[in-house]
């Protein structure tokens, strides 16, 4: 018996690929800091609820570092993203047309984040058309791994929380997850694919 009904997906190290291992690198370099400042964070999380704007953010840094052009800046905030390989497509593609499971995109991300992968991936409304819901966090100003944005998936979707997948590459999202009942993968994207999904959790299904 099939007992997910919901799959739930992450975006970033799930079907896109990042470099955050590079990007720290990249901006504790270009900030000239040892450690990544408490006050960056906490602006950087409120840009990705989408509680202040894109101007506002840009601003903010401009301020803090008036040496680095805005330019730099940019780099700095989407060196983070990489290549979107197409297998992954084709296996969302793949199933979207069985239509065995409503599918849902639940990203933690930002509209320069967006705005960069609109330009750069050329299969991006076709990749977002795959999905019965896509959500992301600068747009419900939720964000992982608070429990609230689980809950108001849960909620507007009148979902089971038994009876949905959650894939993240954070182990502090799956773990919030959990807590509410929510099926998990911590994806590892070293060693992980998406396409293994139903081999890795063949106990769900």
């Amino acid at each position: 018996m099939n007992l997910i009904k919901t799959l739930i997906f992450d975006f970033g190290d799930v079907f896109i690929n990042l470099d955050k291992e590079g990007a720290m690198a990249n901006a504790l370099e270009i900030f000239e800091v040892d450690t990544f400042p408490e006050e960056l964070t906490h602006v950087n999380c409120r840009y990705e609820m989408g509680l202040i704007t894109t101007k506002a953010f840009l601003e903010f840094y401009a301020t803090k570092f008036p040496n680095l052009t805005q330019g730099t800046i940019l780099h700095a905030w989407n060196c983070i993203l990489r290549d979107f390989p197409k297998h992954r497509l084709a296996f969302l593609k793949k199933l979207q047309a069985e239509k065995k499971y409503n599918l849902i995109l639940l990203s933690n991300t930002n509209e320069l984040h967006i705005d960069w992968i609109k330009n750069e991936i050329p299969f991006y409304e076709e990749f977002k058309s795959c999905f019965n819901r896509f959500y992301l966090s600068h747009e419900i100003n939720l964000r992982k791994p608070n429990s609230n944005i689980y809950e108001f998936v849960l909620t507007e979707n009148n979902l089971t929380p038994s009876e949905c997948l959650f894939v993240d590459d954070l182990k502090e999202n799956t773990d919030s997850a959990s807590k509410l009942g929510i099926n998990t993968w911590n994806i590892n994207p070293e060693t992980d694919d998406v396409t293994q999904l139903f081999d890795v959790n063949k106990r769900l299904f």
